[in-house]
Parts: C-alpha cells; sequence; structure tokens
C-alpha cells in the first residue's frame, strides 16, 4: 500500500523568503549590514530541507532566495583586487538593501494595520480571562511560521529517534486534527502551542498535527501569538 501524503501550502499563510532571512538574522543576534552570510545560508538551506521532509510546499521564490544566498556565498570566496581606484561594493549588500526595504514596508503596513476601522471588531468573540491574562501579563508578538518550526523542533527532538514516520496507517487526517484542535479551542478559547502535543504520540501523528496548525492559521480560524518574554506560543480561537 503507497504511502499517504500529506501536503501543506504555506504560500500566503504567514512569510516568505524575506521573513525567513529576518528570522535567522534575528536569531543570531547579528548586524544586517554584516550577515556572516555562509551561516545565514546553511541554515536557510536546513530549513528549505526541513520543509521538504514534511511534505510542505513552499513558493519558488524561497528557492530564488536560496540561489541568491549560494551566489553572493560565492562572491565573497573570491580574492578581494585592489588594484582599482574604486572600491568593490560588499557582496552582501546585494540581499542587505532589499531586506532593508522589506523591513521598512512591514513596518509602514503594521502601523496601518493597527489603525481602527469602523464595524471591524462588531461581532468580534468575547475574550476569555486566559485570553485577557495571556495579553495583559507580558507584550505578545504575532508568531512567524519559521517560530512555530522551531518550536515543534524541539518537540520532535523529545521523540525517540528510533521511531520512523510511517504514513502508510491512514489512522487519522488533518481534517481530522483541524476539527479535535477547534473542539479544544471551543472550549477553551485558547491552548498553548505544545499542550498539543503529547510525548506519548507517534512521531507521525506529531506531524499531522502540526500541519493541521498550518492549516487552520492559513484558514484564518486561530490566532498564534507568542509571549514576548517567556517565548510561550498560544493558540486563540478566531
Amino acid at each position: 500500500m503507497p504511502a499517504k501524503q500529506y501536503k501543506v501550502k504555506v504560500e500566503n499563510i504567514f512569510e516568505g523568503p524575506m521573513d525567513l532571512l529576518v528570522f535567522l538574522i534575528k536569531k543570531n543576534e547579528v548586524d544586517i549590514y554584516d550577515i556572516p552570510i555562509a551561516l545565514i545560508t546553511e541554515q536557510y538551506l536546513q530549513y528549505l530541507d526541513w520543509m521538504k521532509a514534511m511534505n510542505i510546499d513552499f513558493a519558488g521564490d524561497f528557492i530564488l532566495m536560496a540561489s541568491t544566498l549560494t551566489h553572493i556565498k560565492s562572491r565573497m570566496l573570491l580574492p578581494v583586487h585592489h588594484d582599482s581606484d574604486e572600491e568593490d561594493e560588499d557582496p552582501r549588500m546585494e540581499i542587505a538593501r532589499p531586506l532593508l526595504e522589506y523591513l521598512r514596508m512591514k513596518s509602514a503596513a503594521e502601523q496601518l494595520a493597527d489603525r481602527d476601522f469602523l464595524g471591524e471588531d462588531t461581532f468580534s468573540r468575547v475574550p476569555s480571562q486566559e485570553d485577557l491574562k495571556f495579553d495583559n501579563s507580558e507584550q505578545s508578538i504575532q508568531v512567524s511560521m519559521f517560530e512555530l518550526i522551531k518550536a515543534f523542533q524541539n518537540i520532535l527532538e523529545n521523540i525517540s529517534k528510533d521511531h520512523l514516520v510511517d504514513f502508510s496507517r491512514d489512522r487519522f487526517s488533518i481534517k481530522d486534527k483541524i476539527s479535535a484542535i477547534i473542539d479544544i479551542l471551543e472550549q477553551k478559547g485558547s491552548i498553548v502551542f505544545h499542550e498539543l502535543f503529547s510525548r506519548n504520540t507517534d512521531k507521525d501523528e506529531l506531524i499531522v498535527t502540526f500541519l493541521a496548525v498550518l492549516e487552520l492559521g492559513k484558514l484564518g480560524l486561530v490566532r498564534i501569538a507568542q509571549q514576548f518574554q517567556t517565548g510561550i506560543i498560544r493558540l486563540f480561537y478566531l
């Protein structure tokens, strides 16, 4: 019996290749003007490989960015010639300039999104006490898909490496997991991300649960936020 394949498209769910770069730059605490291109390129490719292994479809822009990073990395390895009177531009500016422009545009878009619109919240769900506690106790920020991947990778590290992923057993589907998560959220209003994953659960079921979370984000059925200080990720039902 052929293995059952699960695919989730991440296009337009959370971010694109620029956001992955921003995530890696922040994660490594480096200056945009002084990007360690070899390290960032290696980590970028690792994230793409991980998404491929998870059967997560992503836009061709991710591949184009990988090619751009690899090209810049190769240019950085070339010897610098000082014969010319003009100083050669740092090859990393090829990515630094569009990154800075992207961050400016993103900041402007976020400021516009923060403005109040008449009637926008007319039919909004009344927040639970847990929601208010989460939002008011510490500053919370929207979670990127790459933060979710990082959190899920940490969960998988606690699972036995001897357990192989087996999708041939059609015991559950992404649709089933979406329904199960929605049932939980309808009862509780919100749930901590890691509480969705039991340590006694098979690795394949953990993966399907994670893909279901991505689908819920894509469908706009949940808000995924992270407490700034503690790093706790929570799903809120919209």
